[in-house]
């Protein structure tokens, strides 16, 4: 069965092909002027309305089995009462257009449930996605734990902690625009670290599994004010974020004994925070499918049309 996944998120055209085995998925970063953070939603809505055809003609153009069994597409940013943001409309009306045109079912998710399908196909642990466990989305405007729970062939994503303010990928793109670094800035910042010798770190603290960044930021410029060098900076960031991370992870750990631990979401990718939360033994995919793509969105298509067809 060949089904066709489509994610447009605020950072992200994507378009998915997949076919229970296997599959390719085609992205590109929505284009930001230097120095700012992101996009206004009509600007978002406007560049995936440019990027979508190109994008689609790019998959197709060696996808030697044409015959395409469904379509799937990422509607919001989360399964929840009130989740919404214009540019997933985007993919919406490109999606239902396709369906119809094909006479073939279109699949609704959400974008978070997207990311976690994406997560364990990538890391080879679809067993996952039958049992309950814990996962972390971490992206540029979210940074939750979540408990999922399969529901059917989707699955369901409740939040029990993450941060009560900013995002953890607010943080390293505020830290990029100190930097003078592109956005999003979170490749940029983790190549910088890398050079970094320093062990320096503000520990935030903790409570049960929700915790506060919005003094990290006051903090990383202190930091920067008084070191000057952007690679100490950059790995200051990421520790103090690292280390946050960490110490709610392994609180919920011992309140959900036995569960495994997903990480999903574009800071999911950083170097540093893997190596902080290795010894954990938590499951991390593949850098290229914890950033926003519609690969997930295509692994749980095919899954739920399996279950309609049992």
């Amino acid at each position: 069965m060949n089904v066709i996944g489509i994610d447009t998120s605020n950072y992200t055209t994507s378009v998915a092909w997949f076919n229970g085995m296997g599959g390719e998925n085609c992205s590109r970063l929505l284009p930001v002027k230097a120095g700012e953070l992101g996009l206004r939603q009509s600007d978002a809505v406007f560049a995936h309305i440019k990027s979508l055809p190109e994008l689609s003609g790019r998959l197709f153009s060696h996808i030697e089995d044409r015959k395409i069994q469904a379509v799937g597409v990422s509607t919001r940013p989360r399964a929840v009462e009130g989740s919404y943001m214009p540019c997933f409309m985007v993919g919406y009306s490109h999606g239902k257009l396709l369906a119809d045109t094909l006479c073939v079912p279109l699949v609704e998710v959400s974008h978070q449930q997207g990311h976690v399908a994406a997560s364990l196909w990538s890391a080879g642990r679809m067993d996952l996605m039958d049992e309950p466990h814990l996962a972390w989305h971490l992206s540029g405007g979210t940074t939750e734990l979540l408990l999922v729970e399969p529901e059917g062939r989707n699955v369901k994503c409740t939040k029990i902690g993450g941060t009560s303010d900013i995002s953890a990928g607010q943080l390293i793109d505020r830290t990029g625009q100190l930097l003078d670094l592109p956005f999003p800035s979170g490749k940029h910042l983790d190549q910088l670290s890398r050079q970094a010798v320093g062990r320096e770190v503000f520990r935030v603290k903790c409570r049960d599994f929700t915790f506060s960044l919005s003094g990290v930021q006051n903090k990383v410029q202190q930091f920067h004010d008084s070191h000057g060098k952007a690679e100490e900076t950059a790995a200051y960031a990421l520790r103090c974020v690292a280390g946050a991370v960490r110490l709610a992870t392994e609180n919920a750990m011992k309140a959900y004994p036995g569960l495994a631990v997903v990480f999903s979401g574009g800071v999911a990718s950083n170097t540093m925070l893997r190596e902080c939360l290795a010894p954990l033994n938590p499951v991390f995919c593949p850098p290229q499918f914890s950033t926003d793509n519609a690969m997930g969105v295509a692994v749980l298509t095919h899954r739920m049309m399996e279950e309609s067809h049992d």
